[in-house]
């Protein structure tokens, strides 16, 4: 692993989904396997940080727009019809990465399921060299795959930590993983770890 050329990538790991004070914690959108991605990652993030490898969180945002109204897609109104004025609002308490992963180096507002559309995100890994990734975040099956896959035609180096990403069903996370094997590597935590001791 060449620290200097790789970032870790923390996909969507906010308040407003993770903390139960969060737009989808009020609304009871819950799931046991992202609740507890923040407290697995937490020994990942920080053995990262302190071999100095950058540290992105992309935060899904819905930008105010009339009279403050988000700016929420068809698609997503009819998934989440419980979001509202002021969740994922930008710089918002409800926007920002929960606190077992602060503080991320890079920070990046993503408008869409994958952090490369209409983002700065390509923009500043090129300018800090970045040229492999390693995803983790939710859910699998939408905004992590949707990142990879965009990654990879960007000819970015992926890596996907398999138990570092979760989605709302088990057989949807699974199939996810499967469905990136032929665009990412795939590893787990503990195996990025004992890379990050030895490089």
């Amino acid at each position: 692993m060449d620290l200097r050329s790789s970032a870790l990538i923390l996909g969507d790991l906010q308040n407003d989904f993770l903390h139960r004070d969060g737009a989808y914690g009020r609304a009871g959108q819950a799931s046991l396997a992202i609740a507890a991605l923040p407290d697995r990652l937490a020994p990942l993030v920080r053995a990262a940080r302190a071999r100095g490898m950058l540290i992105v969180a992309t935060l899904f945002t819905l930008v105010p727009g009339r009279a403050g109204e988000p700016v929420i897609s068809p698609h997503l109104k009819s998934l989440r019809p419980f979001l509202k004025k002021g969740d994922f609002a930008p710089g918002a308490w409800g926007q920002q990465l929960v606190e077992a992963l602060e503080p991320a180096d890079v920070t990046v507002e993503k408008v869409a399921y994958s952090a490369f559309y209409m983002s700065r995100l390509e923009w500043v890994l090129r300018k800090c060299g970045v040229e492999q990734l390693y995803f983790t975040g939710i859910v699998t099956n939408g905004g992590v795959a949707s990142t990879v896959r965009d990654a990879h035609v960007r000819e970015f180096g992926c890596t996907v930590i398999e138990d570092g990403c979760a989605a709302f069903s088990d057989d949807l996370h699974r199939a996810a993983i499967e469905g990136l094997r032929p665009v990412a590597e795939i590893l787990t935590i503990a195996e990025i770890l004992r890379s990050l001791a030895v490089t």
